[in-house]
């Protein structure tokens, strides 16, 4: 059958802007059914309660369950790789923090590429970790301790949460930038070094402030610093490392992403609602309780955020050539 050429384009024309006008209505109608978002980690850990509160808001707001599912193994890793295969519809997500900036560069062979096959939708907070010290240690300010560190080098030691992980790799940059020598001493989780801490028989340690605030409080360990770029409320009278070490920064940071290719209008749609919840009085006072820093912004400004993470570890594993278990 002959088709005239001016009545050719216009149905061809017609025939591309189909799959556009599909996806737009199919953001509109978004989602229409239960949202499964995978945790690379354990129920009741961090990662665990963050991203339970932020589905929980989002159940409410768009009227469909936000399922947590979770699926620990391989510093996250398995969690990742099994919302990088899902369907690019929106319906998969993944919840975001450092192991997978950390991860990118740990592993030699992942049979995906984070930065490449996630695309980021919101990101949550930052969290800073606390250096403290046995009160067996004679310095009470990081000064101090790099003078005393320096002049024992190799005999202080400290315990992580695991190899790779970001009391691990916290640990690294601080040596690095600081010109200390410490032995590291890794466990399965951060709870076996803080007892182990507590004990004296690892001397430091970078964690979390919810973990270590009653034990400052008690006078059984003594905190020297926050990483972060700025001081934590519930420890006012702590300095930042970057006080005496200029430059040194080290949090974690959490958000969520999705599979590549998930529509833009769906990512919008999802980073819009996020947003809002962080700046709900309720969810800001519970994640106000987990010592974070609210962030929030756009897309964009996640994957951002996740590149400059990823290349910042990513320098530090390999100048300390840290292995995985």
């Amino acid at each position: 059958m002959y088709l005239p050429r001016r009545r050719f384009l216009h149905l061809t024309a017609g025939a591309a802007a189909l799959p556009a006008l599909s996806r737009s209505a199919w953001a509109q109608t978004y989602p229409a059914r239960p949202v499964h978002i995978i945790v690379g980690f354990s129920a009741g850990g961090p990662n665990d309660i963050l991203a339970r509160l932020i589905g929980e808001w989002l159940s409410k707001r768009f009227g469909q369950p936000f399922v947590i599912e979770n699926r620990p193994g391989a510093g996250s890793n398995l969690a990742t790789e099994a919302v990088v295969r899902a369907p690019s519809d929106g319906y998969t997500l993944l919840l975001v923090g450092s192991p997978n900036a950390i991860n990118a560069t740990l592993y030699d062979k992942l049979d995906f590429n984070f930065i490449h096959d996630i695309a980021p939708v919101a990101s949550f907070i930052r969290g800073a970790l606390v250096m403290v010290v046995h009160p067996s240690v004679p310095a009470r300010t990081v000064p101090e301790f790099v003078a005393y560190a320096k002049a024992n080098p190799g005999k202080l030691s400290y315990g992580s949460g695991g190899i790779g992980g970001i009391t691990h790799v916290t640990a690294e940059l601080f040596k690095m930038m600081a010109g200390v020598d410490m032995a590291h001493v890794p466990y399965r989780g951060v709870a076996l070094a803080l007892t182990d801490l507590l004990g004296g028989q690892v001397q430091v340690l970078f964690a979390n402030p919810a973990l270590l605030v009653p034990h400052i409080r008690a006078g059984k360990l003594r905190a020297l610093a926050i990483t972060a770029a700025t001081r934590l409320e519930a420890l006012p009278d702590v300095p930042t490392v970057g006080e005496f070490v200029p430059g040194y920064e080290a949090s974690s940071f959490f958000g969520v992403g999705a599979p590549r290719k998930t529509p833009a209008e769906i990512v919008d749609k999802l980073n819009k609602e996020i947003g809002a919840g962080l700046a709900d009085p309720r969810i800001k006072a519970r994640l106000a309780k987990l010592d974070g820093t609210v962030l929030g912004g756009s897309p964009a400004d996640f994957g951002k955020l996740i590149a400059e993470e990823t290349e910042k570890w990513g320098k530090v594993i390999r100048a300390a050539s840290v292995k995985p278990e």
